[in-house]
């Protein structure tokens, strides 16, 4: 007597077999009865998609998506073993992936599905997940701060275990593909500072300093005055302690603010704005750029590194959320919305900047997002001891979503040089020599 365990294995083996005529991965998956399936013709099974019950086979069927894929993931429903999220995604074409809704028999699967259309397929993600509105503007009841403290202050600790020492975390700068992420860090660090051309004495503003890389680095390498402001708790207390430790109490403070509560006009030299501004939501990038310039000095310089979406054909659709993005402002970045580098450039022009160097680092960004997911997959027990299964889980799968839109170029990242626009020169050299000495 065949029991309805073995119904569902048996029907989920015939499903898997069926996608994989036409996905052709080299990956296996390994059903909740142990058994294992090809997802390809030749596909090993080093690597496995291990699915842990019919529930999740359930669920993909009622809700396919990528934040259905999301959700059992977090919830353990679905699992990768043998290597990380990556590292299996590498193992198929992106393209035949993209094309299964069209190319696989939907009877077929259709038949095939009514064993599993009974029971429930609810998962829980608990605090892992936002799933409150977020409002577009501070002045709409948005609190940034909220936003902010939950995605950075789940733990230093847990930070620790996958950034360089001195946590900086952002696109680091490759000299080559084998470059350390330690030096490339530094390396990002050092460019900062140069593309600014900072100078001893100069008062720098890091909007969004995160654990303090930046404003140590530029205090004790280029001798300048720095300022920096988090809304994070723990970066915060972070930072101060880095500051008493290196003795840079009399050149760099650090604020538990929104950089928008700096009032001063015509203050800085130099402002620093390294992938913060994806947080902000592009109905907020107006206020952005004008708080920018009046903080500047005449020709001070401003430095905007941000990650970047590609641009459509058609701009009218460009801010309807995408699948990516909808998963990321759930589990990630809630508030989060990425521009193009087109709008960057554009919206600097229209608020009083003279735009001098803009420079892609995608594949810099890529390769510190594969750093980083090695590391955390590394240390993932020690994480989830800290922070918990359902959000380690998560953030693999963020950063290996995002490794590989940076490596086919549908998110880009640019650093992006303007000043303070008046009549007359620069100020800066004439060639970009000095980036490199």
């Amino acid at each position: 007597m065949t029991t309805a365990p073995d119904r569902h294995a048996a029907a989920a083996r015939e499903v898997v077999a069926h996608i994989a005529e036409h996905l052709e991965a080299d990956l296996s998956v390994q059903l909740w009865d142990g058994s294992i399936v090809p997802l390809g013709p030749n596909a090993r099974d080093d690597i496995r998609l291990v699915i842990s019950s019919p529930k999740a086979i359930r669920r993909l069927l009622l809700k396919p998506g990528l934040m259905t894929v999301f959700e059992l993931y977090g919830a353990g429903e679905l699992a990768i073993t043998g290597g990380t999220p990556l590292e299996a995604v590498r193992r198929w074409d992106h393209l035949k992936a993209l094309a299964l809704p069209k190319r696989v028999n939907k009877l077929f699967l259709a038949k095939k599905a009514l064993p599993f259309l009974l029971g429930g397929s609810d998962v829980s993600l608990g605090s892992a997940a936002w799933d409150s509105n977020v409002a577009a503007k501070p002045e709409s009841g948005r609190s940034d701060m909220d936003l902010i403290q939950f995605h950075y202050d789940v733990s230093n600790k847990f930070y620790g275990l996958f950034l360089d020492p001195e946590m900086v975390y952002s696109s680091a700068y490759f000299e080559t593909p084998e470059t350390s992420l330690e030096e490339a860090q530094i390396a990002k660090l050092d460019m900062i500072c140069k593309r600014l051309r900072l100078k001893p004495g100069e008062e720098l503003f890091d909007l969004g300093a995160g654990w303090g890389g930046l404003i140590c680095h530029a205090a004790k390498h280029y001798g300048v005055k720095a300022l920096g402001c988090t809304l994070s708790q723990q970066q915060f207390d972070f930072t101060t302690a880095k500051i008493k430790a290196m003795g840079l109490e009399d050149r760099v403070e650090i604020r538990l603010a929104d950089y928008r509560s700096v009032q001063d006009v015509e203050r800085f030299d130099a402002i620093a704005q390294i992938e913060m501004f994806e947080h902000l939501g592009i109905d907020n990038h107006d206020q952005h750029f004008e708080d920018m310039r009046r903080l500047l000095k005449p020709r001070g310089r401003y430095l905007h590194q941000a990650s970047v979406r590609r641009a459509p054909l058609d701009l009218e659709s460009f801010r309807k959320p995408t699948a990516y993005q909808k998963v990321i402002t759930r589990f990630i970045f809630p508030g989060g919305e990425l521009d193009h580098i087109g709008m960057t450039v554009t919206n600097l022009e229209r608020h009083g900047f003279e735009v001098h160097d803009v420079e892609n680092w995608r594949e810099h960004f890529q390769l510190t997002l594969e750093h980083w997911t090695a590391r955390l997959a590394a240390h993932e027990a020690e994480a989830i001891a800290e922070i918990g299964e359902a959000r380690v889980r998560l953030w693999l799968l963020y950063f290996s979503l995002f490794a590989m839109a940076f490596e086919r170029g549908t998110t880009l990242v640019f650093q992006t040089l303007a000043s303070k626009r008046r009549v007359g020169p620069s100020g800066l050299p004439f060639t970009r020599r000095d980036l490199y000495a």
